[in-house]
């Protein structure tokens, strides 16, 4: 795939990656979440990748890139197929707290760029 941006897949991995352990030293509510996350994507009557499945359909309404990242490597790291993240991808479902965090990322960077200016 030519148009396939790498570069962004990249940043959106490394920035997650910073923002997390940022959040985890500096907020209660974020522990929370990641312990909510945590909880929720464990086996059950569904099973984590049908979890995933609907996190990517989700995912995909709010447009979340940051989100379809995530869910679609965790989707494929639990065996989903192709088609099953295709069709996954065609759900259109409500989804939670989850988009907070990664607005939350560009704050973290706003506070941190204002911090060290003065």
């Amino acid at each position: 795939m030519e148009n396939l941006d790498k570069n962004k897949i990249e940043k959106i991995v490394k920035t997650r990656k910073q923002a997390h352990g940022y959040y985890l030293q500096k907020s209660k509510v974020y522990q929370s979440f990641v312990d909510m996350e945590q909880e929720t994507y464990t086996n059950g009557d569904l099973s984590k990748k049908q979890k995933e499945l609907i996190a990517i359909g989700i995912s995909v309404v709010i447009n979340c890139e940051s989100c379809m990242e995530w869910h679609i490597k965790q989707a494929i790291d639990d065996g989903a197929t192709e088609g099953e993240i295709i069709e996954a991808i065609e759900v259109g479902i409500e989804m939670s707290g989850g988009p907070g965090t990664a607005s939350a990322r560009f704050a973290m960077n706003v506070l941190e760029y204002y911090k060290t200016d003065k």
